[in-house]
């Protein structure tokens, strides 16, 4: 039993040593000023992949710190020659002030429009900016 709890207190505790190294990790995908609000979109790569994708959107004030966001959307639409756009939505989860985790299914690569869209203290917005699938 103490061993299980001993076990149990030694994973935590690297889990909670290791999260800051884990989030330091992550490499801007796309930054962009709304209003008074910077949303970024981050991975670990950098970049977005054909296939399942997670990545951390962040959104800070004119002074760097966390702003609450409140409700987030996240969108992403690839026009198709003489078809409707293939439209795509992400399963967003906050994560802190201002952290949103994500993840988003591309069948296949090519540029996307993505719109984020909030809605809390830090105010009602949205912003659109274009991102490549590779």
């Amino acid at each position: 039993m103490i061993t299980r709890i001993v076990r149990l207190a030694l994973v935590l505790l690297i889990a909670v040593a290791i999260a800051p190294a884990l989030a330091a990790d992550l490499k801007p995908i796309k930054t962009q000023k709304a209003k008074q609000v910077t949303v970024s979109l981050l991975s670990e790569s950098g970049q977005w992949t054909q296939g399942k994708n997670t990545f951390v959107l962040e959104f800070t004030g004119a002074d760097k710190k966390p702003v609450d966001a409140g409700k987030v959307t996240l969108s992403t639409a690839m026009a198709m020659p003489g078809m409707a756009p293939m439209v795509a939505g992400a399963t967003l989860e906050p994560d802190g002030p201002g952290r949103y985790r994500g993840s988003i299914n591309f069948p296949d690569r090519g540029d996307r429009q993505v719109t984020v869209a909030w809605d809390g203290a830090a105010g009602k917005g949205s912003t659109k900016f274009s991102v490549p699938v590779r």
